[in-house]
């Protein structure tokens, strides 16, 4: 029985490389934008459920001013619509499927707002490229929400009440005392994120970005060989996921090793 990889089939997909080189350029672009917006996203969500607004909170005073605890009007007053609205985004985002994610921002929100039409690097068609992002980018910061919050939370509240004592604002204390340490903290994940933006960016190719696996797409169309541009695409994704994993683990465990001493 034949094998179903043909080696004869790889001489005749040889002169769609440069497609390859370009799909591994924008897949690393396309990941390292995405990071970059997930994470201001993220960070802004895990603010806004860690805030403690709430408009409501004089409906669950009783009359000496003591708050309620029980009833409607004390559950209205623990209301925090900052909260909800974050917690509502990561939840709807976390249970739908990136794809349709992707499908509603580029064929409906960018069908609204046109984008200039012109190409980066001579290739990258950016009315293209930039809804890619802008989609991964809400989808990653879903999921970066929880790591900031968990990050900040780890930190000893007794900080908190330093830098008070110390009259340093809410501000001033999340930007120079909270954030730094919890950024230290969450960092790896962060980078685990960008391993993971990497994979699922395969999927833009459904939009018309050109990564990866659009240039599988092309070979296919051109010279209808399928195993072996996919083996192909196989090798280029582990060779950019595996060794930033590796270098992931090595540095977290040097940053560990650090806070030993």
């Amino acid at each position: 029985m034949d094998s179903f990889i043909q080696i004869s089939n790889f001489p005749k997909i040889a002169p769609y490389a440069q497609l390859f080189r370009q799909g591994l350029l924008v897949t690393v672009l396309l990941s390292a934008f995405t990071v970059a917006i997930g994470f201001v996203i993220a960070l802004l969500l895990a603010l806004m459920r860690l805030s403690n607004v709430r408009p409501f909170r004089f409906l669950g005073l009783d009359k000496d001013g003591h708050q309620k605890e029980e009833g409607v009007l004390a559950a209205i007053s623990r209301f925090n619509p900052l909260s909800f609205l974050a917690t509502a985004y990561v939840e709807i985002l976390r249970s739908t499927p990136v794809i349709v994610q992707i499908f509603i921002i580029y064929y409906g929100v960018f069908s609204v707002i046109k984008l200039p039409s012109f190409q980066m690097f001579g290739f990258i068609k950016f009315d293209r490229f930039f809804p890619g992002v802008v989609a991964l980018g809400m989808n990653s910061g879903a999921y970066l929400c929880e790591i900031i919050r968990s990050g900040i939370q780890s930190i000893d509240g007794g900080q908190t009440e330093a830098a008070r004592s110390l009259g340093l604002s809410q501000v001033q204390n999340l930007r120079y005392i909270i954030f730094p340490q919890a950024l230290k903290n969450i960092l790896p994940a962060i980078a685990n994120e960008f391993v993971v933006i990497i994979k699922e960016s395969a999927i833009t190719y459904t939009i018309g970005v050109q990564d990866i696996m659009f240039a599988v797409n092309a070979v296919k169309g051109a010279t209808f060989i399928i195993i072996e541009p996919l083996l192909v695409a196989t090798a280029i994704y582990f060779c950019l996921c595996f060794p930033t994993s590796k270098l992931i683990a090595y540095f977290e465990r040097r940053m560990s090793r650090g806070d030993k001493r």
